[in-house]
């Protein structure tokens, strides 16, 4: 009995590990969004990308503490654009 028990729970691991191959690649993402939303949140995560880098620049002594001010001014108001641009 504990074999099969074992078995069952191996089968269904199997199962829940392998759902992402089984997935069709053509389905990601939502098939109907807009492809300007979707531009705009790939700006959106470069932007938010680009501002947790400045600010390592800034730690790491690469910037200087106004040079840092003023990209990240500039950088968190187009990402300000960028959320706006994305509400409903």
């Amino acid at each position: 009995m504990e074999i099969v028990i074992a078995l069952a729970l191996v089968v269904a691991l199997a199962w829940f590990v392998g759902a992402p191959l089984r997935r069709d690649p053509g389905s990601e993402g939502a098939p109907s969004e807009d492809p300007r939303t979707a531009e705009l949140e790939a700006r959106k995560e470069a932007l938010y990308r680009q501002i947790r880098d400045a600010e390592l620049d800034r730690e790491q002594g690469k910037l200087s503490e106004d040079d840092w001010r003023r990209h990240d001014a500039e950088l968190r108001a187009e990402a300000i654009a960028v959320l706006r641009q994305l509400e409903p």
